[in-house]
């Protein structure tokens, strides 16, 4: 759904998570919800990010994008393939981080190697998981939009304005059949262990804390002159 690969008719089992962001994951876990587990690391992280002067370290990046897997787990088959591509990119960065401090080193370091939108490069990964945390962010915001806002409604209209413009018609098709297999909203609150009054709650933490997420990353790609339109 970030820019991916078409899904077949039997989706393929998510890619597991790498040893470092399963054990973010496993940490997390029986400790709180899901959306408040994810929903505290983009607080923390964002915290973290203030502490060193607006920088965005990569190795904390990593372990908290690796979070929001659990997100796409609980939307079902409709996103599994999304959940497979996202987790491979955020391996990817995880991996990274062995070698660069930053955010800003593995954009610096591909701009040298003209290789940015490169397939498989750090920068085209970062991007991709942007996209991730986008499609969530207008997830939660569509859900949020009305009491008797559908699942469906909100799924569709957030894919329509954070992944659809990247995507060819045939992926746009394949997206949109999926789109029925989606669980209820009720379902879904179910799914996030939460109730009706605390899933809204938490779903606003997540959009405002990862709100600052998103904009930094794109203004690293705005700041060397990269359009964002991939």
């Amino acid at each position: 759904m970030m820019g991916f690969r078409t899904p077949s008719a039997a989706a393929a089992p998510a890619e597991p998570l790498c040893d470092a962001a399963a054990a973010v994951v496993a940490a997390r876990k029986g400790m709180e919800t899901p959306l408040t587990a994810v929903a505290e690391a983009f607080e923390e992280l964002v915290r973290r990010m203030e502490a060193d002067g607006g920088e965005l370290r990569l190795g904390p990046f990593g372990d908290t994008c690796a979070l929001v897997s659990v997100l796409f787990s609980c939307l079902g088959i409709a996103f599994r393939f999304a959940e497979t591509e996202y987790v491979a990119k955020v391996n990817d960065l995880i991996g990274a981080a062995k070698s660069y401090g930053t955010l800003n080193d593995i954009l610096d370091k591909d701009v040298e190697n003209d290789a940015v939108k490169k397939q498989g490069s750090h920068s085209r990964n970062l991007r991709r998981v942007r996209l991730g945390l986008g499609l969530i962010k207008a997830l939660f915001e569509q859900f949020l939009s009305a009491e008797d806002c559908s699942l469906y409604d909100a799924a569709t209209t957030a894919y329509g304005q954070v992944c659809a413009p990247f995507h060819s018609w045939a992926v746009r098709k394949a997206v949109g059949a999926g789109m029925y297999t989606l669980p209820t909203r009720e379902q879904l609150i179910v799914r996030l262990n939460e109730t009706d009054c605390s899933v809204q709650k938490e779903m606003r933490r997540y959009i405002d804390a990862s709100s600052p997420i998103i904009d930094y990353i794109d203004n690293l790609f705005l700041s060397r002159n990269i359009s964002l339109d991939w």
